[in-house]
Parts: C-alpha cells; structure tokens; sequence
C-alpha cells in the first residue's frame, strides 16, 4: 500500500469526529506552543545578558582599593586607600597584554543648572576612561589630555542627568555647579540602561581625574595621587586571566607584600560574573523548556487514548478491511498515520500559536523573546516523533485483531 493511501484514510477518520480530534491535539498545540514560548524567553534573557557586557564594556578587570581593620572590625572594600595612578602606570607599561588602563576616583553630590538641581554620582576619570568602558557620546565629546593635565573645568554627563538638567533643551556648552565648581558640558553619552546591581548608568557625571581631585571632590580623593579604583582592559577575553594574574603580581612587588601576607587591594574579573550570570540564564531555559516539555508527553498520552478508543469503535470496519484483503501492516500503516497526523496538525497550530505569544511577549511585555528557528524545527519534530510512539502501541493492537472475531463485533 502506498504511503499515500494511509494518510488519505487517516484525514478521512480525523474528519469524521472533528471535535474529538480539536481536542485530542490540544495536549500537543499547549505543549509546543510552550516550549517555543519558554525557548525564546530564555534566548532574550542571554541577549539581555549580553547588552548587559557590553554596557558594562567587555574585558574589563577592576582593581579597587583593599580592606582594613579598625578596633578588632574589619571594614569594607576601598577603606585602606592603596591603589594609586603610578600603579595604573606601571601596570599599562609593564603588562603588554592590557590594552587600556585608566584611573577613577568617585563621589556624590549636587549639579545645578539655573534653577534646576539633581543630586548624582561624579567620576573623576583619565581621558581613555571611555574608550575601556566603551561608551559612546550621543552629542559631542570626551575629555582631551589637555584638559587632564590643566584641570580643566569641563564635564560630560548621562542621559538621566541631562533629562533633568536640561528638559527639552540643548545641553552643549552650558555651563553647570558640580558641588559649587562651574563646568562646561562638553558631551552627553549614551544611554547604558541598569548595570547588575539595578543602578542607573546614565547617572552620572564626569570630570577629568586631576579636575576632580583639586577642585570638584574633597576628602581621600586629594590625598596624592591616590584614586578610588583602577579600570584594565585586556585586548581579548582570552588574555582577560592573564592580565588578572600579571596584574596581581605586579601590585604585589609594587605594595612590597610578602608571600605570607594577604592583597591590600581587590581585583574583580567581572567577565566571569556576567559568564555565571549567562550560565544561569542558559540553566533556566532549559528547565522551562523541560517543564513545558511535560505538556507534549500529556497530549502524546491524550493521542494513545484516543486512539485505543479509535480501535474499539472500528473494530468492525478493522474486520471488514482484513476480510477483503488488508493486510496488518496496512492497518498498521493507517493508525499510526492517523496518530501522527494528529500529531503534526497539532504541531504545527501549536508553532503558530508559540510564534504569536513570543511576538505578544516582546511588544507588551518589555523583554526580548528571540524566536529561534532550531527551537521551532524542534519542536514539530518532536510533535511527530510524540505522535508515532504514542500512536504504535494503538496501532499494533488493531493490526493483530482477528478478522472473524472483529466482524462479529457489534
């Protein structure tokens, strides 16, 4: 019998009870509708895990200050003042594999423009701050060497700051209070979004590092040449470990630490964090798509009942087709036609239906669903691949039903 024929009766049978088959498939439509769903949920999630490296700027290690004990308490990071600009120095002479290395010292308070005051976070950074942070100025620009060796008063500013400095106007070549110090604003970035803590990356203003520590930030920040952390960026993320341990050492013999004494500074390679992070974005894709896996595993069970029913109700009509010449394989061919068949028409309402609720979740739900074509492909092969091992065990049954027994069967 030609695979034609089979499929023919098949989709003859399913039209005869159209309700029962709706419903049949429903396990199936729910099932791969999920997966696809859960799939390119997750698929959004890494990309969010990605802009996130990137607005945090890829292959960075940051070394901050290390950590003190006053009066038998040990206090946080940063409270024993010890990294310094000729570390950073010496670090980007010394270490060939990193390829920017820049200097930060920070604080908090208030810039006013006018009669409009906004209270953020002020960086005072070396010129190629931005390139290893790899932010971009939506207007204008950064700061020049110039400008760092002369204490220029000049400022570049975040979006959140220049939303509410300079609602509706332009910001360019205003001039700001930064705790009382007129600035010019030179540049505006662009928006970066939320970093991994939730904080606000675009509130923020920044000044040249000899600006902030002589005229803009008071306290530690003018002790010498000290600053609040040290910004490398390696030229690959493959080198990112190698330059970690360089670096390590170098401070070392720089701080004259002996072997048995402990860092007085921190290093952080924040690539393996967002790695971690990614890993378990990944992990939890995986377990949601295994959960809505569960559904096509129901709706193959749904398929196996219906179709045992199937072979009860045509047990006669099963008789009459062996009398005339059927053979078991031929009715074989038909139930298991039939069962995948439900099956793949389930699949595929099932991908259409996956497909809407993805491009629904993208437009209403604020969160990148990335619809990704494997997932789809896989989804219907398992739809299918459901369908013929639900469908056999039915199938079987009614192959090897005796002839003159089923015709007898009322």
């Amino acid at each position: 019998m030609m695979i034609l024929e089979p499929t023919r009766d098949a989709l003859r049978a399913l039209r005869v009870n159209v309700l029962r088959s709706v419903l049949t498939t429903l396990g199936i439509i729910i099932g791969v509708a999920a997966v696809i769903v859960m799939v390119s949920v997750g698929a959004g999630a890494e990309a969010k895990v990605a802009e996130l490296i990137n607005s945090l700027g890829s292959n960075l290690i940051y070394v901050s200050p290390g950590t003190t004990t006053a009066g038998g308490i040990r206090l946080g990071t940063g409270s024993l003042p010890t990294t310094t600009e000729d570390d950073a120095e010496a670090i980007q002479r010394e270490i060939p594999e990193a390829q920017i290395v820049s200097c930060t010292v920070r604080g908090v308070g208030q810039v006013v423009f006018g009669n409009l005051n906004w209270s953020t976070v002020i960086y005072g950074v070396t010129p190629d701050y931005f390139d290893a942070r790899e932010w971009e100025v939506e207007t204008g620009r950064t700061f020049t060497s110039e400008e760092q060796k002369g204490s220029g008063k000049v400022a570049v500013i975040g979006q959140t700051v220049c939303d509410n400095l300079f609602p509706g106007q332009d910001p360019m070549g205003q001039i700001i209070r930064i705790t009382r110090v007129p600035v010019e604003v030179v540049g505006v970035l662009k928006s970066k979004g939320q970093s991994l803590g939730g904080q606000d990356l675009d509130d923020a203003a920044f000044v040249p590092l000899s600006t902030a520590r002589k005229k803009v930030l008071g306290g530690r920040s003018r002790s010498g040449r000290l600053v609040g952390a040290i910004i490398i960026k390696a030229r690959s993320p493959e080198l990112v470990s190698v330059v970690e341990a360089q670096a390590r050492d170098l401070l070392r013999q720089r701080h004259r630490l002996r072997p048995s004494q402990d860092d007085d500074f921190s290093i952080r390679n924040l690539s393996q964090v967002l790695e971690t992070q990614a890993e378990s974005s990944r992990a939890m894709s995986l377990l949601l798509a295994a959960v809505a896996s569960v559904s096509l595993v129901v709706g193959g069970i749904g398929i196996m009942n219906i179709m045992l029913v199937s072979v009860t109700e045509r047990t006669r009509e099963i008789g009459l087709r062996m009398a005339v010449g059927a053979r078991g394989r031929d009715i074989l061919a038909q139930f298991l036609t039939e069962a995948t068949a439900l099956s793949m028409i389930g699949g595929c309402v099932g991908i259409l239906l996956g497909v809407t609720c993805a491009l629904a979740f993208t437009a209403f739900g604020k969160w990148p669903a990335i619809i990704q074509p494997t997932s789809v492909l896989v989804a219907f092969s398992v739809s299918a691949a459901v369908g013929i091992f639900f469908g056999f065990y039915p199938a079987r049954k009614a192959s090897r039903l005796n002839p003159i027994e089923a015709l007898r069967r009322e």
